[in-house]
């Protein structure tokens, strides 16, 4: 069903993208090189983590080289379109781990999560990072009795076998859920530390950085192809808009577009188009305090931050589209906004919010994006079965802001140390496998199929 395609040459303008930075169309030399050790594909957030990282654990004298080719500008794919949150799961997509892959692979996942936000965090403060960032607390909200039950039962049993990362969230239910989220109808809500920030800012800031330091950045220059086998050196050969390029490693920090160029990726990193828009007042509203997640079923939430200048950013809008299967499942057009979506925001503040209701919120902007969605629902990182050379960073399932700085941090041990993958930090659970290119089941449409085959349950 799913026919994974290129991005079209210009998305729509997300909020995030209205305030570019000086190296958005950035090519570092006239010509590309004709060799390089390493060539990374995507010039997103994957990009700038594994950048940062290499940078900081070598020097210029015994550093690779290090070539960055973006199909349209940096950061134009879904880190620069997404919903602007940093925050970590420590109870919910971890819960279904744990009854799938047994608590101890669960709860790897949640402390490499916070350990991301924590990282992340530290990055942005040592480095006076200008993005906006906050550090707050989400509080994710059930409007279902039903769903609230089913999660409160899994966050009983993580709580239960002492998960770290699951003690520091709090769970609230009945009223006291609706008095403290001030979210009308609330059946619980959890509570934890989670941020939230301009991502554009933050990638940006990245690349800068690491152009300073002499990596080459081609905007522009779409990979069209890669060479089904490597060359008599152990070179792959990289086709571009502007030429080719040979690598002795090739890193596909490309997530939705990755089945594009490997076809066994086709039917594993599903692109998933989304929605999501700015929300403004005229005037005073009440002040929200935290970051939220709104969750109506399994299936079907929205999510939302408070800006600094008093903008609400929400996304989701999964009921409005979902059963449209075509115009989200494989879908790589970012140039308009889901049919379907276009007026789901308008009025959310008012019909969600207590003391919302006069505050003439409205919808300032709306845009979509593309994610990455894994088969299997997890991410794909490390080498590349079969393709020796090759290495994967991608399938991040819309969930990457508190997972890619520090696989960008394994992916870089990959590069520069041919580390195994235990001798990186990454939760076993992320390992790209044979087993897992293999596996047949589609869990993207998995989830949805209480709503597209009603008739089959």
């Amino acid at each position: 069903m799913c026919s994974a395609t290129f991005p079209p040459p210009e998305g729509m303008c997300s909020f995030w993208r209205t305030k570019l930075g000086s190296i958005d169309d950035h090519q570092s030399t006239a010509e590309l090189p004709p060799f390089v050790d390493v060539a990374i594909i995507g010039a997103g957030y994957s990009a700038a983590a594994i950048l940062t990282h290499i940078l900081a654990t070598t020097s210029p004298e015994d550093r690779p080289s290090i070539l960055v080719l973006e199909a349209r500008q940096l950061c134009s794919g879904a880190t620069g379109r997404n919903g602007g949150h940093l925050k970590p799961d420590s109870y919910n997509a971890i819960s279904a781990y744990a009854s799938e892959y047994g608590m101890e692979a669960a709860a790897e996942v949640a402390s490499f999560e916070v350990a991301n936000v924590k990282a992340v965090t530290e990055y942005i403060q040592q480095n006076k990072v200008d993005c906006d960032f906050v550090l707050t607390r989400a509080v994710d909200v059930q409007l279902s009795t039903v769903h609230q039950c089913r999660i409160k039962e899994g966050y009983d049993k993580l709580i239960a076998a002492g998960l770290e990362p699951t003690k520091n969230t709090f769970s609230v239910e009945g009223k006291d859920a609706e008095m403290m989220s001030g979210v009308k109808g609330a059946k619980g809500c959890f509570t934890y530390t989670a941020g939230h920030l301009w991502p554009y800012k933050l990638i940006h800031h990245m690349f800068s950085e690491a152009i300073s330091q002499g990596i080459n950045l081609q905007t522009n220059t779409p990979v069209l192809s890669v060479s089904e086998t490597q060359d008599a050196n152990g070179q792959w050969t990289l086709s571009t808009s502007r030429g080719e390029v040979r690598a002795r490693k090739v890193v596909f920090a490309t997530n939705a577009y990755t089945g594009s160029l490997l076809p066994e990726y086709k039917s594993k990193i599903i692109p998933y188009r989304a929605v999501c828009s700015r929300i403004k007042t005229p005037g005073p509203h009440p002040f929200l305090n935290n970051t939220y997640a709104l969750r109506f079923s399994d299936w079907n939430f929205d999510y939302l931050i408070p800006r600094l200048d008093g903008s609400i950013i929400v996304g989701g809008a999964r009921d409005a589209y979902i059963r449209s299967v075509d115009s989200w499942y494989g879908n790589v057009d970012d140039t308009q906004v889901i049919d379907e979506a276009r007026s789901y925001f308008d009025g959310y503040m008012q019909r969600h919010f207590h003391g919302w209701e006069d505050s003439g919120a409205y919808v300032d902007d709306i845009w979509t994006g593309i994610m990455g969605y894994s088969s299997d629902r997890l991410p794909r990182v490390g080498p590349i079965p079969g393709r020796p050379g090759m290495f994967i960073m991608g399938g991040f399932t819309g969930h990457g802001m508190p997972q890619i700085y520090l696989c960008g941090q394994a992916m870089a041990k990959f590069l520069l140390n041919d580390a195994s993958f235990k001798e990186t930090s990454l939760p076993r659970l992320f390992e790209e496998t044979q087993a897992r290119l293999e596996d047949p089941r589609d869990r993207v449409l998995e989830l949805y199929a209480s709503v597209l085959n009603p008739s089959k349950l």
